[in-house]
């Protein structure tokens, strides 16, 4: 896996200072992406042990709220596979902060009813998420009032909630997550 980007101290992304991991790769191509050149898998850097152990390094302080994943695409098949052993460890060392992870794709459609039957890898990196920004940018839905997404269609899923209830929670924006 290749990666275009890591910001240390990202506000824009999720709740809070995060530290996010823009992953390079995308087969979506939607009008209007803020990160068209994050489209070819081979843009960047390899994602090596060095850079998630940088990551997981800059989550370290109190202020640091969570991990954002963005892209290019992070649910591309590959890119999971790249992003496992980072959210594994993650998981382990930090309980108490949160991941949120932007994507394309439609949670119940692509992500539930196909990624996680035919990956298992999909299952596993979906449990590691506790917010899921769904759907493709488009640009004739573009709303900048919007807060953590950039067009009206696209929803911020509350994926711990979705998945114990068994159908899809819209996050809270007034409550808290982790």
């Amino acid at each position: 896996m290749n990666y275009a980007d890591i910001k240390e101290f990202d506000v824009a992304n999720g709740t809070g200072i995060r530290v996010s991991l823009f992953v390079s790769g995308c087969n979506h191509h939607c009008k209007g992406c803020f990160n068209e050149v994050a489209w070819d898998f081979n843009y960047g850097k390899v994602f090596t042990k060095a850079d998630a152990d940088r990551i997981l390094e800059s989550l370290k302080p109190d202020y640091i709220q969570g991990l954002s994943l963005l892209g290019g695409e992070p649910l591309e098949y590959g890119n999971q596979q790249g992003l496992l052993p980072l959210l594994r460890r993650f998981d382990e060392m930090y309980p108490d902060k949160n991941v949120w992870c932007y994507t394309g794709f439609d949670f119940e459609r692509d992500i539930q009813e196909k990624m996680m039957v035919m990956w298992p890898e999909t299952r596993e990196l979906i449990s590691y998420i506790d917010i899921l920004v769904d759907g493709k940018f488009e640009e004739d839905l573009k709303d900048l009032s919007l807060r953590f997404r950039g067009s009206s269609n696209q929803r911020i899923i509350d994926v711990k909630k979705s998945l114990v209830e068994g159908k899809t929670v819209l996050w809270n924006q007034e409550g808290n997550i982790k």
